[in-house]
């Protein structure tokens, strides 16, 4: 039986008187939230703001266990929390963000655990290059920190691509440490700076299998058996995160303390602020939480950096 013209599109029409208030009253409040934001963010920025922020994505399986989701589901929901919380930053001020994606001691973990990470992080990698108008809004330029030899091949093949997509954009940086531990990055640095102050000369330079190079380290110098000295600068320089200046906060959601071999060496004059928010439920007010820490703090790090 075909259904009455008339009925139908009277039927239709009442639906769309029903939708245009609810559409109006949607948007109006988007916009007032938009607003809103516009102008806490204004009044923030009046302060000191800082130039870098870094984030311990902590908490997504616990949150899949609170809420009962399936395994990995917890990583799967991290990503839009993470792209929440980059919008935060970047709208706010900063101009730095560093995010903890993956350590080098996860690969530790359950074969089939790291495989759905490595899958999930090309995912999201690929879905990242769909969204370059929204990137390119931002400016976003995209930089992966780490062992990246150690990732599987497709997922170093997709954050290459991701980084050669971005390779122009200079307004904002996202930093992502994958198969990264400081652990790892510290000794890395100095074997780099002893090859570097030893070219030439013949003499060889070990590292050995706890991380540690041969020569002695004191008074902020390491001098090697030629008497060669390497100062923190050089380290610096041979730094994986040498492509970005020390972080000015670091957060660790969940409301943990522990920096889990992450930025150990940047992290010096860093204010580190622990919310009690797990990283899904990071949002707006961690954020501003965070910067307002640093403004609190900004007189006493700025003392201390210049005494260092």
């Amino acid at each position: 039986m075909e259904a009455n013209p008339i009925t139908t599109t009277d039927h239709s029409l009442k639906q769309t008187k029903l939708e245009i208030p609810e559409n109006i009253i949607t948007r109006f409040l988007g916009g007032l939230n938009v607003t809103a934001r516009k102008l806490l963010f204004r009044v923030i920025s009046t302060g000191p703001l800082p130039q870098h922020m870094a984030f311990i994505m902590d908490g997504n399986r616990r949150f899949a266990k609170k809420w009962q989701l399936t395994e990995g589901g917890g990583h799967k929901a991290g990503f839009l929390a993470l792209m929440s919380v980059l919008k935060y930053c970047y709208e706010i001020g900063v101009k730095y963000v560093t995010v903890y994606a993956f350590s080098l001691d996860n690969f530790n973990r359950r074969p089939d655990e790291v495989q759905y990470v490595m899958d999930l992080m090309q995912e999201k990698i690929e879905g990242f290059l769909n969204e370059l108008t929204i990137v390119n809004k931002y400016g976003v330029r995209v930089l992966f920190i780490g062992d990246l030899k150690r990732l599987y091949e497709p997922v170093r093949i997709a954050a290459e691509k991701a980084m050669e997509a971005t390779a122009n954009n200079t307004h904002t940086y996202l930093l992502v440490c994958v198969a990264y531990t400081s652990s790892h990055e510290i000794p890395r640095a100095i074997y780099e700076a002893c090859e570097e102050k030893s070219g030439g000369s013949g003499t060889q330079v070990m590292m050995n299998e706890n991380g540690s190079v041969n020569g002695d380290y004191s008074n902020g110098d390491y001098t090697k058996g030629t008497g060669a000295k390497i100062k923190v600068v050089d380290l610096d320089k041979h730094m994986y995160m040498a492509v970005a200046p020390d972080p000015d906060v670091l957060v660790r959601s969940s409301g943990e303390t522990r920096l889990s071999n992450f930025l150990l060496w940047q992290t010096v004059n860093s204010v580190l602020y622990s919310p009690k928010a797990l990283w899904l439920e990071m949002g707006l007010w961690e954020v501003v939480w965070g910067v307002l820490k640093f403004q609190r703090s900004y007189k006493y790090l700025e003392k201390k950096k210049k005494q260092a």
